[in-house]
């Protein structure tokens, strides 16, 4: 691959499967009040809070680019779930699931907002989701990491019982530099100039 354009980001893209409901036993659940509630469906302006919220930090566009529209037939398609993890009434995460084909369900998305990072919510919600997915007959489950997300991304999904599978490397222009986010997001991360 030639050398980035500028203002362009170089990301390798994961991808995991499982093919097997985990075994092992679950992560403890929050010590903290807290319920997994599935959005019936979620409302946009709802969602793209959780997404905007989750993804901020490192640096999500992609349902950024999607109108109103687009999103709302997304939100409303049978084969979307949208389950969010509230921890003292506030929510704390959230995961979406797809069920691309009838035996094949996909995490689209999964994170932690940010004032939730750190607390061992991941792994309880992480594994509440690959439950609810593996609750219907389906032979495989899959999911996307890449070098933008939490440096634990990759382990984490791996400990969950995912394997890899695949790898590929995009550029994508550095959305802090387009107006999509602002120049301040995802300060751990290097601009690409």
């Amino acid at each position: 691959m030639s050398d980035p354009a500028v203002g362009e980001l170089t990301i390798t893209v994961t991808q995991l499967e499982m093919t097997a409901r985990p075994v092992r036993p679950p992560p403890p659940p929050p010590l903290a009040r807290h319920a997994l509630m599935r959005a019936e469906p979620a409302t946009v302006s709802y969602y793209r809070y959780l997404y905007d919220t989750v993804g901020a930090n490192w640096l999500w566009t992609d349902r950024r680019l999607w109108d109103d529209a687009r999103l709302q037939a997304r939100l409303v398609d049978d084969r979307t779930e949208v389950y969010v993890l509230y921890v003292d009434g506030v929510p704390a995460g959230f995961g979406e699931l797809f069920q691309t084909e009838a035996d094949l369900s996909d995490l689209a998305y999964f994170g932690l907002l940010p004032d939730f990072i750190g607390r061992r919510l991941g792994p309880f919600l992480l594994r509440s989701i690959i439950d609810i997915a593996w609750s219907r007959p389906i032979r495989r489950m899959t999911v996307d990491t890449c070098t933008l997300d939490h440096p634990k991304a990759l382990a984490h999904y791996q400990r969950a019982g995912f394997a890899p599978y695949g790898q590929r490397v995009v550029r994508r222009p550095d959305p802090r530099l387009t107006g999509l986010l602002p120049i301040t997001a995802a300060p751990h991360i290097p601009l690409a100039t």
